[in-house]
């Protein structure tokens, strides 16, 4: 195999393309006290009021949209298969920042690294290779990575 086919060769990341619909609220209670992670503190019933986790996790409705993972070249990074992510594709892509881009025709996720000019899609699993992008792939950044959603 030729160094341009091992490059070509994406690990299939991502499995879906969701849509965000700005007209839907998701309203939760917001507990008013931080949670402590160490002991136990005295339990208060205190609702500070409601959270629309859209307004929470979307800053830019007209250019988000949601991503559904398939693969683990990303499990260092916390995103894990079937993880839901949110995407802007408003936000400008630069280094470490991770991304969802298209290679080739193919969709990928992974950690954007500029070095010396040069742009690598890094995978935050040491089983997976970089692609480096060459001059003569076809290569487009499709937004930033803002949050993962995933089941603990």
């Amino acid at each position: 195999m030729s160094d341009k086919d091992r490059v070509m060769k994406t690990d299939h990341t991502i499995k879906s393309v969701f849509r965000y619909d700005s007209k839907k609220k998701i309203l939760r209670p917001l507990i008013g006290m931080k949670i402590p992670a160490g002991f136990p503190s005295p339990a208060q019933d205190y609702i500070e009021g409601t959270l629309d986790l859209n307004e929470f996790l979307i800053s830019h409705p007209a250019s988000t949209y949601f991503v559904r993972v398939e693969g683990n070249s990303m499990i260092n990074a916390g995103i894990f298969p079937d993880d839901l992510l949110i995407v802007d594709r408003s936000l400008e892509p630069s280094h470490n920042k991770v991304v969802i881009a298209l290679v080739d025709g193919e969709l990928t996720v992974k950690r954007l690294k500029v070095i010396d000019g040069r742009y690598i899609l890094a995978p935050e699993n040491e089983d997976y290779e970089p692609i480096e992008v060459e001059e003569w792939m076809d290569m487009l950044v499709w937004g930033v990575v803002t949050y993962v959603i995933h089941k603990l």
